[in-house]
């Protein structure tokens, strides 16, 4: 398939700036979750899979997860299939709709919602995270499409809802109803992280424990502590023994940066509104990344019995409850998954790509903890979440042929 990844090449080089188009339209349509005070991505969702289908692109398949609470009562789920010569396997390129609110907009120097392009940029809410990586499974698909070569392996283009705030209306809502849709042969690609050079394939993930501790003492002036039970001093005490746990977990990972596991106090919300009152409830948080040797079930266990230490020396009674709770095993080093991305990373990049773990938390882990091998790469300057995001056009069409490549191969 030489001659014809030639042509792919030529395609994609020339089509690539082309793609600013296809961002200007998504970035025009605000796909924010209800939790965020948006409607969802159903108008966004529309609007690609009619850019789609006036493109060629026309096998379209929807597994969209009820919700009431946005007006359209549904969170899109969308899949596009471009037939292979062989069905040994799929290649999926993974990608959300949805998007993280703009945040301060004194901040961003354009709207946040119109496309501007300058100096081989183009900015605006979305554009990378995770728009980039979107439209580069498109690019990589029209260059099949539009030249009538057919793929040697099928490509799946999924386009999911609700990634930025969990993922139960996305990719966890298919694994619960649509698992059939990916198979354990599968190619998973999830261009949603990434470095500037496209040298670092994201292969496992730390575990990841947020725990919300609620202390309640007794409240009292601040002249008479003998009155009362500070709850303040009783979480203070807790925050630095959650914070010592990291000794406990100590095993560092050199696959991941920081090495270590982390335990950190974050969240602390108002207990008492004069500064003369001693505290009888206070409210703090902590997010904890976990080296993947350890469990959940470790960490709760030694967390239990420092909550019983604090309740004990100070006389109160603390709830402890997880905002989020997530284990996930790794890719394997040597999963196919791994190995042809590598190969395409080394011919189209001229690099040699290393793996990594991260301690954020991606989609990736749902479907690894099922068996889906899944890596997570992109070549990008990580602007996620922040003003004035922006995205290099040529980024765009280098991992589009990226794609191409393992698709043609």
């Amino acid at each position: 398939m030489a001659q014809e990844f030639v042509q792919l090449k030529d395609y994609i080089e020339g089509h690539t700036h082309d793609m600013v188009e296809l961002e200007s339209l998504l970035t025009s349509h605000p796909a924010l979750a209800p939790e965020n005070g948006g409607d969802g991505e159903k108008e966004k969702c529309d609007a690609l899979e009619d850019w789609l289908k006036k493109n060629g692109i026309s096998r379209i398949e929807h597994f969209d997860a009820p919700d009431e609470r946005v007006s359209a009562k549904i969170r899109p789920n969308m899949v596009a299939t471009i037939p292979g010569a062989k069905d040994d396997y799929n290649i999926w390129v993974c990608a959300h709709l949805d998007v993280v609110p703009v945040g301060e907009l004194s901040l961003w120097n354009t709207d946040p919602w119109t496309v501007v392009e300058k100096d081989g940029k183009i900015y605006g809410r979305g554009v990378e995270d995770n728009q980039q990586g979107l439209v580069s499974g498109v690019l990589a698909a029209l260059s099949f499409v539009k030249q009538h070569i057919i793929p040697e392996h099928t490509i799946k283009l999924l386009f999911m809802a609700d990634e930025e705030v969990g993922s139960a209306y996305g990719m966890n809502f298919l694994l619960r109803e649509h698992r059939e849709l990916f198979a354990k042969e599968d190619l998973i690609l999830i261009p949603d992280g990434g470095d500037e050079k496209g040298e670092t394939i994201e292969i496992a993930e730390k575990n990841i424990a947020w725990f919300r501790f609620h202390t309640i003492g007794k409240q009292c002036h601040g002249s008479r502590p003998d009155l009362g039970k500070n709850a303040k001093l009783a979480a203070a005490e807790l925050a630095l023994k959650v914070h010592d746990m990291k000794n406990v977990f100590n095993k560092n990972d050199p696959l991941f940066d920081p090495p270590y596991s982390t335990f950190e106090p974050t969240m602390q919300l108002q207990n008492v509104a004069g500064i003369n009152m001693i505290p009888g409830d206070d409210v703090f948080c902590a997010d904890c990344r976990i080296n993947p040797c350890y469990s959940l079930e470790q960490v709760r266990e030694e967390l239990k019995k420092r909550v019983l230490a604090v309740e004990e020396k100070y006389g109160v009674k603390i709830e402890v409850s997880e905002a989020q709770a997530e284990e996930s095993l790794p890719t394997p080093l040597d999963a196919p998954v791994v190995l042809k991305l590598k190969e395409a990373i080394k011919a189209v990049h001229g690099i040699e790509a290393k793996t990594i773990g991260i301690g954020g938390g991606t989609v990736a882990a749902g479907l690894r903890n099922l068996g889906f091998n899944a890596v997570v790469w992109s070549t990008m300057d990580e602007l996620a979440h922040q003003p004035n995001e922006y995205a290099l056009i040529k980024n765009i069409g280098i991992d589009a042929l990226t794609i191409a490549y393992m698709a043609a191969n």
